[in-house]
């Protein structure tokens, strides 16, 4: 029995990584996406923050929507949904096409993820839960860690199509174990309720909007990391793929040391959290023509950005304790809501003026978002 828990946990990882290999690989090839589909980078940009916004409208609804369903059906749908529309955007060759095929499944991305959380909760005793969740979020973690360099070294080597084939077999992957191995679960009626009140609430609203600030900040420059560092440093193909790999190594580090951070000095910890990053963006932007330091920063920045993403995910369920479905469903919207105007921020500035400055006006917003964290922390400090 419990080899077939542990069997369908897997699963659930995999099917995590191909969605979320989907919707962050992209990110390393905004260069050759603009240059397939005679764009600028500006434009192609729009493959991240329309997904993105897909991803922030659906997140608080499509889950509760779905939640009713066998959970079986749902996952093989979604997994089914990002193998036909990765195909599509593989086959076409128009940009506005391409950019259809690509927002579609986003509306989808929540259900997934969401789903499978929840299932693999289901699946183990309650003392259990941590471990068999944790699994499924290393899923996310692979999306994040080897999903951007893979992409960008297959598309170096082989072009953008390649890469949305690369995003279909994972996904294939996934959908083929959900068949075969999978039990039908019948879904579970749920609603938020009273969750929803929490909208009322001062600290509620003001963690969105810390939260929405932040990653507009911290998306302004990485969105355009891998333009960056083809265009200002000057490397390409494997070493960038390498570059990268770095950065998502090192985030995984920050994770694990943000999550001991946040339990030991919350307050604090959000309060110098904006002025590190924003001492490296100004970092990089002096010494982004040289290879080797700017390769020590971007992994530096890394380790600080796996600390962020727990900082995002703290700020905002730590202002509704009692509403945490609800407070999670709100914190992957808010995110990618943040992701979506960074995105478009950054491309505008490129286009206005150079590569380099997204770190300048990366850096404005992040103190723009220590001025929220500071004033919460004055009013509704987290007590631990």
């Amino acid at each position: 029995m419990e080899r077939n828990i542990n069997l369908l946990i897997l699963i659930l990882a995999i099917g995590t990584f191909g969605i979320l290999n989907t919707e962050m690989g992209i990110i390393g090839i905004l260069p050759q996406i603009a240059t397939t589909f005679g764009v600028n980078i500006s434009e192609a940009g729009l493959f991240v923050s329309l997904f993105a916004l897909g991803i922030a409208i659906s997140g608080p609804i499509m889950p509760l929507v779905f939640s009713k369903f066998d959970r079986k059906n749902s996952f093989m749908f979604v997994l089914a949904i990002f193998v036909i529309f990765n195909i599509l955007s593989a086959l076409t060759t128009n940009f506005n096409l391409a950019l259809i095929f690509r927002i579609l499944p986003a509306f989808f991305h929540p259900i997934y993820c969401s789903l499978s959380l929840t299932v693999a909760a289901e699946l183990v005793p309650k003392e259990e839960v941590p471990k068999a969740t944790s699994k499924v979020i290393m899923g996310v973690s692979a999306g994040m860690v080897l999903g951007i360099p893979v992409t960008t070294y297959l598309t170096s080597l082989f072009g953008y199509q390649i890469a949305m084939l690369w995003f279909t077999l994972v996904n294939i992957i996934a959908l083929i174990a959900t068949i075969i191995y999978f039990p039908n679960m019948p879904g579970k009626k749920q609603s938020y309720g009273s969750q929803v009140n929490v909208l009322k609430t001062t600290v509620f609203l003001l963690a969105t909007f810390t939260i929405i600030i932040l990653n507009t900040g911290q998306t302004t420059a990485y969105a355009y990391i891998s333009q960056f560092l083809q265009s200002v440093t000057h490397v390409y193909g494997l070493k960038l793929s390498i570059i990268l790999l770095i950065y998502g190594l090192a985030s995984l580090v920050g994770n694990y040391i943000g999550g001991h951070l946040l339990s030991k000095s919350p307050n604090k910890t959000v309060l110098v959290y904006p002025f590190l990053v924003s001492a490296i963006f100004i970092i990089i932007f002096f010494i982004g023509k040289f290879t080797i330091p700017t390769i020590l920063f971007i992994g530096l920045w890394g380790l600080i950005f796996g600390i962020g993403n727990n900082i995002m995910q703290f700020w905002i369920t730590s202002a509704a304790p009692n509403a945490l479905e609800f407070a999670n469903g709100m914190f992957l919207s808010m995110g990618n809501i943040g992701t979506a105007i960074g995105t478009s921020i950054g491309g505008l500035v490129i286009m206005s003026i150079n590569t380099q400055f997204i770190f300048i006006i990366a850096t404005i917003i992040m103190i723009i978002s220590w001025l929220f964290f500071l004033l919460r922390v004055k009013k509704y400090p987290v007590i631990n």
